[in-house]
């Protein structure tokens, strides 16, 4: 028996990270994208010289890792620059996911990721899950969790409306309410899922 394989994804500050604590706390293993592309933006690992080989030696600082926020800085404001960035480093992250799933032999396997579905992951997932809320909420999350505002519509604005996220998905889950309609949310998943 293998694990489930279950893709997490939605917009800047949409919920998905919450969605993905809930889930964890229910007992799935969650990795998170970010997290694998922080490994593989260490000195020497795949994606920081796949960085450098695209940017030059400017997006890597004096230990020869990535320094997200100059390369930040040219990938979220050049949308050529940002996919050439993407298609370098999306193999290594579904490679790395791969791994990493093949090692669980039973329940639930979560990559929770930005851009899941523009990406290509989505065809490798067993169920595919967006977070959705409102624009106008989602910008005023951003910019209190301590982003500026001119750059949480950078984001935004890079990320797209989410038509794409919402049509590959089997389940979409609405955060427009508090916590406690979340979480509901969340358990009718979880139950739903496990009874099939």
């Amino acid at each position: 028996m293998s694990a489930l394989r279950l893709g997490l994804t939605g917009g800047l500050a949409s919920g998905k990270s919450t969605v993905a604590r809930l889930l964890a706390e229910r007992g799935a293993r969650v990795v998170d994208a970010d997290r694998l592309v922080a490994e593989l933006y260490r000195a020497g690992e795949p994606g920081a010289l796949a960085a450098a080989e695209l940017f030059g030696p400017r997006v890597l600082d004096a230990s020869g890792a990535v320094d997200r926020e100059r390369l930040a800085e040219i990938v979220f404001t050049d949308p050529e620059a940002r996919l050439r960035l993407e298609r370098a480093v999306h193999p290594l992250v579904r490679e790395r996911f791969a791994e990493i799933a093949r090692g669980a032999a039973e329940g639930v396997v979560v990559l929770e990721a930005t851009l899941l579905v523009e990406a290509g992951y989505a065809p490798g997932f067993d169920r595919v899950v967006t977070v959705e809320a409102d624009p106008k909420a989602r910008l005023e999350r951003a910019v209190a969790r301590g982003m500026s505002e001119a750059e949480a519509r950078r984001r935004l604005a890079a990320q797209g409306d989410g038509a794409p996220r919402r049509a590959a998905a089997d389940t979409v889950i609405r955060n427009d309410g508090d916590l406690a309609a979340l979480e509901r949310q969340v358990e009718d998943f979880w139950r739903t899922l496990h009874q099939r």
